[in-house]
Formats: C-alpha cells, structure tokens, sequence
C-alpha cells in the first residue's frame, strides 16, 4: 500500500467513528436519545443492563474491554466481538443471562484469528458506506441504528418507525459493495413492550 492508500484509510476510520452519533445513546454509541421511540424509563433501564454486563465482562477478562460489544435493546442483549475459544463465549452467553431484565441473549461472538489488516479495512469502509447511504436516505432515521461489520458480515441493530423504514435499512445494507451477509435485529417501535400495555 502506498502512503496516499494509509492516510486515506486512516481518515475514513476517523470519519466514520464521527458521522451520524449525535449522542451517547443507549445501544452504545449510536442511537440519539433524541429520536430514541423508547420511554425514558425502558432507555435507562437498557443503559442500565449494557453498563452492568459490561462492569462484568471486564471483570471476567480486562481484554474484553477492546474485544467484546454489548448492546441492550428493550432488555435484549447483543453482544459482538472476538474471543479466543468457544470456552469464552459460552461463558459471556452465560453472563448475559444473568444480567437482570434479559429478555434475550444474542451472541455474534467470533473465534480471533490473526489479525488480517486488508480484512479490517474492508470491514471499516463497508461500515462506512453503509452509515453514508443510510444518513443519505430521508426514510430512515439513521441515528436510531448501530452498525458493525466483521468479515464482509454487516450486522445491524436498531429500532424502525415502521416495516417501511426497516426494509429500506435492510436495502440499503444489501446495496453496499463487497459485503457478503447481512444480520438484522431491527425492531419496530410496536414490537417494543413499553408500546404494548
């Protein structure tokens, strides 16, 4: 790689950890409060869950700090991230569980390899494309859904208005280039319990 190649990587992993984050919301860093459909209670409660599970996993292992990602949505737990044996991820499935109010447990957890640079490029830029089409898009309120990819894999987590504002989600994840899967845990403001009484 030439040196215009590095700092052109370099500040689209720079950009892309600024776009669409207008504040330190509730599935970690990507949702706004602001347009956040939950009632304040279920977004302090969810708060609550994802800072306990993590308070818990850097006790377990300090690696899991930088490794592993939680995300708490309406009490249901993501957790994403790299370990070194199914051992490990067994036992954070585990303390998801354990965590007070888990309605469920979804864990995406991958087994580390080496670590390949190409590969976290390419996973970052398809982040990135993917956060540009849906900040583009007037149908969907971007701010409301957290992205990561791992291995051209692009994972999204969020809440929709409606099924119209999921399907364009969905869309426009299958639009971007070089990706090879989407995984959604998109749920309609509906199908929240605090919408449900």
């Amino acid at each position: 790689m030439n040196c215009k190649s590095i700092l052109l990587l370099i500040m689209i992993v720079t950009i892309s950890g600024c776009v669409g984050y207008s504040s330190t919301g509730v599935l970690g860093t990507g949702v706004s409060v602001a347009m956040d459909p939950r009632t304040i209670g279920t977004q302090i409660d969810d708060s609550l869950m994802q800072k306990n599970l993590r308070a818990k996993l850097i006790l377990m292992d300090k690696s899991y700090l930088l490794n592993v990602k939680s995300k708490v949505l309406d009490g249901r737990i993501f957790i994403t991230g790299k370990v070194n044996t199914v051992e490990e991820k067994l036992k954070i499935t585990k303390l998801g569980w354990e965590i007070k109010g888990a309605r469920s447990v979804k864990n995406d957890i991958k087994i580390k390899e080496k670590f390949n640079f190409k590969q976290t490029a390419k996973d970052v830029l398809i982040t990135s494309q993917l956060r540009t089409a849906m900040i583009a898009n007037k149908k969907i309120k971007s701010a409301n859904y957290d992205i990561d990819t791992y291995k051209k894999i692009i994972y999204v987590y969020g809440i929709s208005q409606n099924e119209e504002e999921r399907a364009e989600v969905i869309n426009e994840a299958k639009e971007v280039l070089d990706m090879e899967d989407v995984v959604t845990s998109i749920f309609l403001v509906e199908d929240l319990r605090v919408i449900k009484n």
